[in-house]
């Protein structure tokens, strides 16, 4: 008997072994995700005090980039980002602010760690700004979540000599929740190949973010998300939502149903068939976010665009058009700027 069959039932056990601690965790979690929670954040306080060097944001990991530098008075824009994100999101809408002389930071945080954990960074940071400061606060996905917390929570504990905020912008926020969140692991992937840390690529680079916390504050139902709607927002801030929806093009529709008449023979199933497909495409949304999981509390309803998640304000390979996510965010901004 050689060597290789005798370790092969050793590694296909080793392999069960694994699979089967994973389909317990995720069986678990899916029971348990306050318990999850708990674990995760207790993980990431062990791991900072275990390793405080290591788990240390680094200076530009943190805070507002660039440093808010207006004139006395001037609105600055501050943008807000979401869960894993690798910070290119507002690319584009940062060259569209700067070309129409709008001042603008973005605020960035360890995004993987709880949200109210991110909201009481914010809160730090914005002591830093002048009390007389304008702010109007636009966060895209859990950004938005994170905006609401800050405002609802921690701004009124600032006290008066705290700047202002004169309105709120979600764009593809999950004010309800999204499934999508129990797929972390994927976007954890993306944030370290997106993030421009190749030196910093290993485990301290993807853990410094938090240790997935955030995930279970964005599942449907959760905790987080029950307190956080039933906050009142104030009346005095505007707060605008807007959503994205994957449409279906209507000539590739109309190509679409005569294909399936040619194939099938049946008009009335073929037609069937594509209002399921409409319905669906309206129940998926963005793909991230559904349009039942825009609304927020103190918000109209909100503004639907044909749209994918990161489609809302970043154009994609496919697309050379401007991701609607942009002209509809400078429309808010300029409006408030008349008023202000």
């Amino acid at each position: 008997m050689s060597a290789r069959s005798v370790r092969r039932p050793w590694l296909r056990i080793v392999l069960a072994f694994g699979v089967g601690l994973t389909l317990i965790w995720i069986l678990w979690t899916e029971r348990q995700p306050e318990h999850e929670a708990w674990l995760r954040s207790e993980a990431q306080a062990r791991l900072q005090s275990w390793f405080p060097e290591a788990m240390q944001p680094r200076d530009s990991e943190i805070g507002f980039d660039p440093a808010p530098g207006v004139r006395s008075g001037e609105m600055l824009v501050v943008l807000i980002h979401g869960l894993d994100e690798p910070g290119g999101i507002f690319d584009q809408l940062s060259t569209a602010l700067e070309q129409r002389g709008h001042a603008h930071t973005r605020f960035l945080y360890p995004n993987d760690q709880s949200i109210s954990d991110s909201t009481d960074l914010l809160a730090r940071h914005w002591t830093g700004l002048p009390a007389d400061q304008p702010v109007v606060l636009l966060g895209h996905s859990m950004g938005g979540l994170l905006i609401r917390d800050f405002v609802t929570r921690s701004l009124p504990q600032l006290g008066p000599d705290a700047a202002i905020v004169t309105a709120a912008l979600l764009i593809g926020t999950p004010n309800q929740g999204s499934d999508w969140a129990r797929l972390r692991v994927w976007l954890e992937l993306r944030d370290l190949a997106g993030s421009g840390q190749v030196d910093d690529f290993g485990l301290f680079a993807g853990l410094r973010d938090g240790t997935g916390a955030a995930k279970v504050d964005l599942r449907p139902g959760s905790r987080f998300l029950k307190d956080l709607n039933e906050r009142r927002w104030p009346e005095e801030i505007p707060l605008r939502v807007l959503g994205g929806e994957i449409s279906i093009d209507p000539e590739q529709r109309t190509a679409g149903l005569e294909t399936l008449k040619e194939r099938t023979g049946d008009t009335v199933w073929s037609q069937r068939f594509l209002a399921w497909l409409d319905d669906t495409a309206a129940r998926l949304g963005d793909g991230v976010v559904d349009v039942d999981s825009l609304p927020a509390p103190g918000a109209p309803p909100p503004d639907i665009v044909s749209a994918t998640h990161r489609g809302l304000l970043k154009s994609g390979p496919l697309s050379d058009e401007d991701p609607p996510g942009i002209e509809w965010t400078l429309q808010q901004i300029e409006r408030l700027s008349n008023e202000h």
